[in-house]
């Protein structure tokens, strides 16, 4: 029983996948665990599974990564401690103070946003310009692009399911006109708006791999281009509208509003402009 606690394998972690898609985890919830365990099972080269290794592990990971992702990779391994009964084990996460601002390295702007839009319609990237309109149009998950259906634009409202919920997505009537254009053109009558040349939904590797390639051409920060960067613009420009958080989380599909309040945050400069214009230094 004792050398069954000390040892990782390739096994452990697939029965550990096995459970998070029983659980009903989302698959990149899924794909991101396995993959951490799988560096931890590789740093590890046989050692054994310990917690002081563990510790080590953690220290390491300081070294070489963001304490955001330190966190999320001890995420990992400690759902899969808690998964096979060794809590004993656990380690703590780094404790992050609360940032109020986003950098301005990773803020991407409206005007960047538009200007990517652009260049992929000048570049005659139809599709890839639309999928960049309707990630932010509505603030979806870029694994939520599948279910913008041809049967949802006759009703301008998509079912959104992920993570277990289901919510509904209202789809713009701009966005519904120049989505309906589209798929006329491309003669599908049903499933979703954006498919491959195989005819499977679009993922977010496909999107990724896209927008990248705008960044030479518009000389954004590629940095800043990203599939989820758009539902940060979303959510910043809705708050900077409504100010309420709590619909925000209800749209967004947030089950705690201080994940949507990371969502909201600007860049100093924004903070620092309006200082400015309070005018309380006497000059």
């Amino acid at each position: 029983m004792e050398k069954k606690r000390s040892t990782l394998t390739p096994e452990l972690i697939e029965t550990y996948a096995v459970h998070l898609r029983e659980q009903e985890r989302a698959g990149n919830t899924i794909r991101k665990y396995r993959h951490d365990l799988t560096a931890l099972y590789q740093w590890l080269d046989g050692r054994p599974f310990t917690k002081p290794m563990l510790v080590e592990w953690k220290e390491y990971l300081c070294q070489a990564y963001a304490a955001a992702s330190v966190n999320s990779m001890l995420a990992a391994a400690n759902g899969f401690l808690q998964f096979m009964g060794w809590r004993e084990m656990t380690v703590k996460p780094l404790k992050i103070q609360k940032s109020m601002f986003c950098g301005e390295d990773r803020e991407l702007t409206r005007e960047e946003y538009i200007l990517l839009v652009e260049t992929a319609r000048r570049e005659g990237k139809e599709r890839l310009a639309l999928v960049l309109q309707s990630l932010c149009a509505t603030g979806i998950r870029v694994s939520e692009l599948q279910f913008v259906t041809v049967e949802a634009l006759r009703t301008g409202r998509a079912e959104i399911r992920n993570k277990g919920k289901l919510r509904t997505v209202f789809l713009p009537g701009n966005l519904c006109r120049l989505l309906r254009q589209y798929v006329r053109k491309e003669k599908r009558t049903a499933g979703p708006v954006f498919v491959t040349r195989m005819g499977t939904p679009l993922d977010r590797s496909n999107v990724w791999r896209d927008m990248k390639k705008l960044c030479k051409s518009t000389g954004i920060e590629p940095g800043k281009v990203f599939p989820h960067n758009l539902r940060h613009l979303f959510a910043r420009t809705y708050y900077s509208l409504e100010k309420d958080l709590s619909r925000l989380a209800d749209i967004l599909g947030h089950s705690d509003v201080g994940t949507t309040r990371i969502y909201t945050m600007e860049s100093g400069r924004i903070h620092a402009r309006q200082m400015e214009r309070m005018g309380l230094v006497i000059t």
